[in-house]
């Protein structure tokens, strides 16, 4: 019944590292292969590879490969053989040498192949050191490019994680300048975060100035709003770094907050933020709790301002929702019939202290009939009985 919560985007997909690339289509098929009788595009099939397709049950060596490692890159049985042998336990330095000597040669154009770009990562992360600083010299010139490709932006992002800080460095200097392209790009964007998290954060400086100035454009974004995420994550210690950031999410808190991206960079601050930058969002928010509760995005911050704001917060926040109104109705009430709401006021009677859950609670039983009406309401009903059960509260008046 938790629907709101849970088509979060999850923000911390990370590109699927499928080492099994997909299947192609029966039709792409076909048409790659009579691309290939007429021998434009791939080079047509060589005699090893022809074995290779037909002989399946003939256990292969890297050694049987030498001269087609390039070939064998390309294709998608092929490629993951050489995958497999190379991050097996046994595969010797000489085997790694077969491999890198012909696939350096056709280095670049591995790395944006649909099969290649696996050998290319493999290479990086199970290669020598020399090995990878050869690697990393070919990717050198050419990091915007490689970054925007579908499979190049892998190649960066594993390099990342294996490569030398001075390579690191040379990675980031060349993204310099483009980083909202790359932010706002669907490959691009998993290397900027990867730049985050694996550069030490004086060096990704230029990637968070980029954004000062743009952060509420970027935070509504579906890219963008899982940069900021990684920035306020990894550069949490830089507080001259970050604070401008924060300072923008702060100035357009209320339209992040309903906005279907924004909101998370604004749970997030909640959730993880400093504590000045936590009081001060609920501050600002605190008076339309009402609004915001029946808002499907907004709903999911205001259950983060109460889990995560001081005693003194949630009182506060208490305070305001069970005042009563001219005309007897108090924001609770209307609340529990909504459909978002309904659920902020569960997860409020769940995080409540003694004190609190017993004001709720003597609140709402006057309301029980009416609230059996609503399909929202019968939600909270529930919710209360089933905390009665467990801890002999005051009890609820059955009809």
């Amino acid at each position: 019944h938790h629907h709101h919560h849970h088509h979060h985007h999850h923000h911390h997909q990370q590109v699927q590292q499928h080492h099994q690339p997909v299947q192609q289509t029966q039709s792409e098929k076909s048409k790659k292969a009579a691309r290939r009788e007429r021998g434009h595009d791939d080079a047509p099939r060589t005699r090893l590879m022809e074995d290779f397709r037909s002989l399946k049950t003939r256990r292969w060596e890297l050694q049987d490969l030498v001269e087609h490692m390039v070939e064998f890159s390309r294709d998608q049985e092929g490629s993951r053989l050489i995958q497999r042998k190379l991050e097996g336990q046994g595969c010797s330095d000489s085997e790694k040498e077969l491999v890198f000597t012909e696939v350096i040669r056709e280095a670049l154009g591995l790395m944006t192949d649909v099969f290649g770009n696996y050998v290319i990562q493999k290479l990086f992360e199970h290669g020598l050191v020399r090995q990878r600083k050869m690697l990393a010299m070919v990717v050198k010139g050419n990091v915007l490019a490689l970054t925007l490709q579908t499979y190049g932006c892998r190649v960066i992002q594993k390099a990342l994680e294996v490569i030398d800080e001075e390579d690191q460095n040379m990675v980031a200097n060349e993204l310099d300048g483009h980083v909202l392209r790359c932010v706002l790009d669907q490959n691009g964007n998993h290397v900027i975060q990867k730049c985050i998290e694996r550069i030490p954060p004086q060096n990704v400086i230029f990637i968070v100035q980029s954004f000062i100035g743009n952060v509420q454009n970027l935070a509504v974004h579906a890219y963008g709003c899982r940069v900021i995420q990684r920035i306020l994550e990894y550069c949490e210690d830089h507080d001259k770094v970050i604070s401008p950031i924060l300072d923008e999410i702060l100035d357009n808190v209320h339209i992040l907050a309903r906005d279907q991206y924004g909101n998370y960079v604004v749970q997030h601050v909640l959730i993880n933020g400093k504590a000045i930058y936590q009081a001060a969002i609920i501050e600002r928010l605190r008076g339309d709790s009402l609004e915001l509760a029946q808002h499907k995005f907004a709903s999911n911050v205001v259950e983060k301002m109460f889990q995560y704001g001081t005693l003194d917060d949630r009182n506060a926040i208490l305070a305001d929702l069970l005042r009563i109104n001219p005309d007897q109705t108090s924001a609770l009430h209307i609340m529990m019939k909504d459909q978002y709401a309904n659920y902020v006021v569960q997860k409020i009677i769940d995080l409540a202290d003694e004190a609190q859950r017993r004001q709720i609670i003597d609140h709402i039983k006057p309301h029980i009939a009416t609230l059996r009406r609503y399909t929202y309401g019968k939600h909270i009903i529930a919710r209360i009985e089933k905390l009665h059960t467990m801890n002999k509260g005051p009890g609820m008046p059955h009809q």
